[in-house]
């Protein structure tokens, strides 16, 4: 029998029938996870009863979601005899099996475990200090509950009317019990609030039915709760695993049930299952990727409707309808406005929209439509030519029009794109054709790198996607405008050059072997010689290269911030910045440092923007000028990810220094990411991997605010620029500092 280290005799009693009913649900792994969440538990100390009822209760757990999930089952028991709350302990595992069955998702169940340990935490009552001395009134109601209430509530129903519990009721021990138990008047009415919307659960054996019968698909049906999911774009998707939809779909005011919200799901991907073929995504950018969403999307449901005509109903009761003009093209991104009229026009014949390039793209769509066989590389076509002829420059702000946009039925098209996957020998080979197809800019594929989990203390792997590509022109004479602005500056600054500037070579005397003779020490080593003295060999001068030998790529963030106005200068930012980039761009070429320029803005981690401004192989010269003028201000701050691909480049330079220079006004920050801390703590872990690399990190930032975080990213190795006014004369002078 496998060894268990638990020395209850009770335990012990019953050990070897009980590892003989698991060994037939769970394989080797999940029996090594229920041995240590068994032995987690006798080790808490609190007496065989908790022991014996996981034992109990661990196959249930696994057949109804996972054997993945029997380990944390006895972990959240463990936590929960931390606190004050032992005699929770109990009634937890009693009513973990129930709660599983009702969950089944293992997301789901791992959101329910997440959930009890907020409540202990926020429910435990202190008495002196910090630290909770008395167990929550609350929570052995809740737990006895818990199953009632999963029969009615989603995980995230549950969630909010805890909060509303804690909110309400946390100062009176009394009414917080009364609230927990369903006793109160306000608990039943909140959990009825909470109630509305069609489960997915209840749903799922007529469902199983339609895929069969519809679509002759014999998938596993999922749940995952829009409110736990980590994704920032929690749509319905579908894997190897199966297909996973929302744990509950309200009832629409237009006559939609939620069960006719699960058929138009599931029919969706069904027909993405059977008719779209992946295409490849590494040369399209992320516009280009939306808009052959769009007409694929648009052709799924042309194709299904085509077999059930009575989905179209469904379809258009459940697409939004956007308004035509109310996106206002000057001061808002409204690529995603266009496109869903553009699918809305598909959809309904009687759409009634007047703008002529989305009524020409509806007519070519449905003549590739009516040619008969269509494929996912036609609508690839039509995608890539519409974002072609209708892309604004005002696509690419940072304020995206989001209204009437979101289609919930339609999938995420996880499975429309696939990538190429290289060795680092490996050459990147694409057709001709597609090449021609594609935006100039947008011909590269993605560099994927890793971002740091503060939380699990683990690398979330290929998870920040970078497009790198040459920043745009514009006239070069406006960096010379600069220059001469700060004429007087610059003149400073070359004195302090001078000071700086190495020889190109230092002699080196008193050599044995060298490239030319020292005839002082030659004579004296003759006359030695004459005299019956042994001669000194060391007669040769060589010499040595005293170059500074110093690699620096400036990392310039472009992100929305960078707008805003300093001061009463009647400048941005950006101007500033713009200034002062020139001005130590000009001094380090005075030095004869080789140096890069680069910027970057992120929108999600899906695309992380790297514009190449000056390379390293390149003279400060009227091209690097043109693109420096051109820099503009939009989007996030992802800055973990710019700063591994500035290092790509760095750490292949040829130089005892490598330095990279950051200048940012703000916090790391993306829209995508909710805690405040991730990025900056992947940002630090960052700056860490570059040391390991031998490339020193130092950062200017701009920010009044960046004695808050600054130091947890770069240590002591940053300044801070109070007056933005003075950072064209700051910065030259910081950086001769910094390299002296």
């Amino acid at each position: 029998m496998t060894e268990v280290h638990c020395n209850y005799r009770e335990v012990q009693a019953v050990l070897a029938d009980c590892l003989e009913e698991v060994e037939l649900v769970l394989s080797g792994k999940g029996l090594k996870d229920f041995i240590e969440g068994l032995e987690l538990l006798c080790m808490m100390g609190r007496g065989a009863e908790p022991v014996l009822v996981y034992m109990e209760e661990a196959a249930e757990i696994a057949r109804h979601t996972s054997e993945k999930m029997v380990y944390p089952a006895a972990r959240t028991a463990y936590q929960i005899s931390r606190s004050p709350n032992a005699q929770a302990i109990v009634p937890f595992l009693q009513s973990l099996a129930e709660i599983a069955r009702r969950l089944e998702e293992p997301k789901l169940l791992q959101g329910y475990l997440d959930i009890v340990l907020e409540m202990v935490e926020r429910t435990s009552i202190s008495i002196h200090g910090s630290h909770a001395t008395m167990a929550s009134p609350g929570l052995i109601p809740f737990l006895e509950k818990a199953p009632v209430l999963l029969g009615e509530l989603t995980i995230g129903g549950l969630k909010r009317w805890m909060d509303y519990g804690i909110a309400q009721h946390s100062h009176h021990p009394d009414h917080l019990a009364e609230f927990f138990s369903l006793e109160s008047a306000d608990s039943r009415a909140v959990m009825q609030r909470e109630r509305h919307g069609t489960l997915l659960v209840d749903m799922e054996r007529r469902l199983d039915l339609f895929e069969l019968a519809l679509w002759k698909i014999d998938a596993s049906i999922y749940p995952y709760s829009r409110m736990l999911d980590e994704r920032s774009d929690p749509r319905p998707y579908y894997d190897d695993q199966g297909i996973f939809l929302p744990d509950v779909y309200d009832d629409l005011d237009n006559g939609i049930s939620g069960m006719d919200q699960y058929r138009a799901a599931l029919a969706h991907m069904a027909g993405h299952r059977r008719w779209t073929a992946p295409v490849f995504a590494d040369n399209r950018s992320p516009m280009q990727r939306i808009a052959i969403e769009t007409f694929e999307d648009s052709r799924i449901e042309y194709l299904l409707m085509q077999e059930y005509p009575g989905l179209r109903r469904i379809f258009q009761a459940l697409h939004p309808v956007p308004v035509e003009d109310e996106c206002n093209d000057a001061e808002e991104a409204c690529v995603r406005h266009r496109l869903t009229m553009l699918s809305r026009a598909i959809l309904d014949p009687a759409h009634g929209y007047q703008n002529p390039v989305i009524l020409d793209f509806v007519q070519q769509f449905f003549a590739v439509m009516e040619q008969g066989e269509t494929t996912t590389m036609d609508m690839e076509t039509l995608g890539i030519q519409f974002m072609a002829r209708t892309r604004l420059q005002s696509d690419a702000l940072p304020n995206v029009w989001f209204k009437d946009t979101e289609i919930s039925y339609r999938d995420d098209n996880r499975n429309l794109w696939q990538f190429y996957e290289l060795d680092d020998d490996e050459d990147f080979h694409v057709e001709p054709t597609e090449l021609e197809e594609a935006e100039p800019d947008d011909t590269l594929p993605p560099r994927h790198y890793p971002e740091w989990d503060y939380t699990s203390q683990t690398y979330r792997p290929d998870w920040a996607s970078v497009y790198e590509t040459l920043h745009p022109s514009k006239d070069a004479a406006y960096i010379d405008g600069l220059l001469r602005k700060h004429d007087r500056l610059a003149k400073q600054i070359k004195r302090m050059l001078d000071l700086l500037k190495p020889q190109n070579y230092q002699r080196i005397r008193y050599q044995e072997e060298g490239t030319e003779l020292d005839l002082d020490i030659a004579i004296r080593s003759l006359i030695d010689y004459k005299t019956g003295h042994d001669p000194d060999p060391r007669i040769n001068i060589s010499h040595k290269h005293n170059d500074r030998n110093i690699a620096v790529t400036i990392l310039l963030d472009l992100s929305e911030s960078l707008a805003q106005p300093v001061g009463n200068t009647g400048q941005t930012l950006l101007e500033l910045e713009q200034e002062a980039v020139s001005l130590l761009a000009w001094a380090i070429e005075q030095l004869g440092d080789n140096f890069s320029i680069a910027g970057f803005h992120s929108n999600t981690r899906h695309e992380v923007r790297y514009y190449h401004i000056k390379g390293f192989s390149e003279r400060w010269n009227l091209d690097v000028k043109s693109r420096l003028a051109a820099m503009g201000a939009g989007y996030s701050t992802r800055m973990g990810a710019a700063m591994r691909h500035a290092a790509h480049y760095l750490e292949h330079q040829k130089s005892d220094k490598k330095l990279l220079l950051v200048i940012t006004d703000g916090e790391p920050s993306d829209i995508d990411v909710r805690d405040e801390k991730h990025l900056i703590e992947d940002s630090r872990m960052a700056v860490r991997e570059l040391d390991q690399l031998g490339i020193y990190s130092y950062c200017i930032n701009l920010d009044p605010k960046a004695d808050e975080y600054v130091a947890d990213i770069f240590g002591n190795q940053y300044s801070i620029i109070d007056k933005l006014e003075s950072l064209p004369e700051k910065l030259p002078k910081l950086f001769l500092a910094l390299t002296k």
